[in-house]
């Protein structure tokens, strides 16, 4: 009889090169915390998690699930991961699932959260986390943009995914802008995402409040897939992975 459990992480992504695990470096969040459990389990394991997050992209809730032969002790798991893993990667839970449970396979929908800093001023202590944008950004416009996304659509212009074979179709549930003293807060829900997809549109989002971009325009390079006409992505460091629905 096999056991599947579902791991619930939060981590800072700043020192990391993404969640996937890679074989030129062990900088990776899914490479630590596989070593952390192969060891408590003094066997090697694989983990599956909801998704890749990109090199200094964070994480308040990702999942990853785990199989073994036999019932673990989860508390005393929990002691092992906090006591090993680095302080910047963090294990809040590990619950017992179904069998048919997967990590990646049984999401519904993601949700990621962009924080930009529209101060003049940078938060020293928050730097690592937000963007920082000076110029100050018509929020009303980026809401009334925003709305280009809501729905099913083909976000080939907003990915850098090359294959030609996976479907670029991915339906967006809300996509949500507020404002708090200064502060943005981009949410976006959606049953799926592209790789960069969601700073891509944050990018666009940013140059429509800076004025250079039309509901319109960005429509139009939906409608068209015209990767050429986002001029850049946001960068990493003001991404996190909100939260992972099954």
């Amino acid at each position: 009889m096999k056991f599947r459990y579902k791991m619930e992480i939060a981590y800072d992504g700043t020192r990391y090169q993404g969640w996937q695990r890679l074989g030129n470096t062990d900088m990776t969040i899914q490479g630590k915390i596989e070593g952390v459990l192969s060891r408590y389990l003094e066997r090697n394991m694989e983990i599956d998690g909801s998704g890749r997050t990109d090199a200094g992209v964070h994480a308040l809730c990702q999942t990853a699930s785990f199989e073994t032969c036999e019932k673990v002790d989860r508390e005393e798991m929990l002691k092992c991961f906090q006591k090993y893993l680095p302080e910047d990667i963090q294990i809040r839970n590990i619950l017992l699932e179904s069998s048919d449970f997967h990590g990646r396979y049984s999401v519904k929908s993601k949700a990621y959260r962009y924080v930009i800093n529209n101060n003049g001023f940078n938060d020293i202590f928050n730097r690592k986390y937000q963007w920082h944008i000076t110029r100050k950004l018509d929020v009303e416009k980026m809401r009334k943009v925003a709305e280009v996304f809501s729905g099913s659509h083909d976000f080939t212009a907003f990915t850098t995914v090359k294959s030609k074979k996976k479907s670029m179709v991915r339906n967006v549930k809300s996509l949500d802008i507020s404002e708090e003293k200064g502060i943005l807060y981009i949410r976006i829900e959606a049953d799926g995402f592209l790789h960069n997809m969601v700073r891509k549109i944050v990018g666009v989002l940013v140059e429509a409040g800076l004025g250079n971009m039309t509901f319109e325009e960005v429509r139009r390079i939906l409608e068209e897939k015209d990767r050429a006409a986002i001029p850049y992505m946001a960068p990493a460091h003001g991404l996190f992975l909100e939260s992972v629905e099954y």
